[in-house]
């Protein structure tokens, strides 16, 4: 682990030196970087507005503000209840995906993470290492309808994670990712974790299809079918058996 830790005026920061070899506090804003563009995105995969490519090309970086979903994100966008450095939202995120990333899994690579202290609350931020070429599940099978060999390497994709003990919180059809090679990333570890087997890895998946059926819902021509589902888990379970 390259992990480095530097105390900041109202929390900490983590980062990887051997990716960026300088961070402040302005790293984590768009007015830190030369360039700064808000991620947008079809069948709403652009998320709720809180993340930004940074940087320039070769190397670009995505930064995610944390920001609360559901009901209670109406109430309160972007606060924590602190309990611990460690148990920061992004101190975590940054540690599973470093691991992940270690042991060759497609994930994007973390560069550093931010927490913010507020009385009893803190903020968080994250940077990633941009993946090239990558776009999300929902988009790649809107352009056009894809082959059975495409649906259970997805399947193939995701057991693969799941072997690993690896839970994602919010598998959905916008952080399951397609690169130019038709191969499977997977972003957005926010409350994710290492589990032993369980009851969780069919919940992901009955997660992934309740979201591929929203931007059926959201799209008609989108080019998903139940015969697709059932293409995937026949991947998923193929590489079950041959693990």
């Amino acid at each position: 682990m390259t992990e480095t830790v530097e105390r900041t005026r109202n929390g900490a920061i983590l980062y990887d030196k051997a990716i960026i070899n300088q961070i402040s506090d302005q790293r984590f804003t768009p007015e830190g970087w030369l360039h700064a563009e808000v991620l947008t995105g079809s069948l709403r995969s652009g998320g709720r507005g809180n993340t930004m490519f940074v940087g320039n090309v070769p190397r670009q970086f995505v930064l995610r503000h944390y920001m609360r979903g559901g009901l209670l994100g109406k109430v309160i966008k972007d606060t924590y209840v602190f309990s611990g450095e460690d148990l920061t939202r992004s101190f975590m995120e940054w540690r599973l995906l470093d691991k992940l990333a270690a042991n060759n899994m497609n994930v994007p690579r973390p560069a550093a993470a931010r927490f913010c202290r507020r009385g009893t609350f803190y903020t968080a931020d994250l940077i990633t290492v941009r993946i090239p070429g990558v776009v999300s599940l929902s988009q790649y099978i809107a352009a056009e309808s894809r082959d059975e060999a495409f649906w259970q390497s997805v399947g193939a994709a995701i057991w693969k994670f799941h072997r690993a003990g690896v839970y994602h919180a919010d598998m959905n059809a916008y952080n399951v990712q397609v690169d130019q090679d038709g191969d499977i990333w997977m972003l957005d570890f926010d409350k994710g974790a290492l589990k032993a087997p369980g009851p969780w890895q069919q919940e992901t998946l009955n997660r992934l299809h309740r979201s591929l059926r929203k931007v059926l819902d959201l799209d008609p021509r989108l080019h998903f079918s139940g015969r697709n589902w059932e293409q995937l888990l026949e991947g998923y379970f193929n590489a079950s058996r041959s693990a």
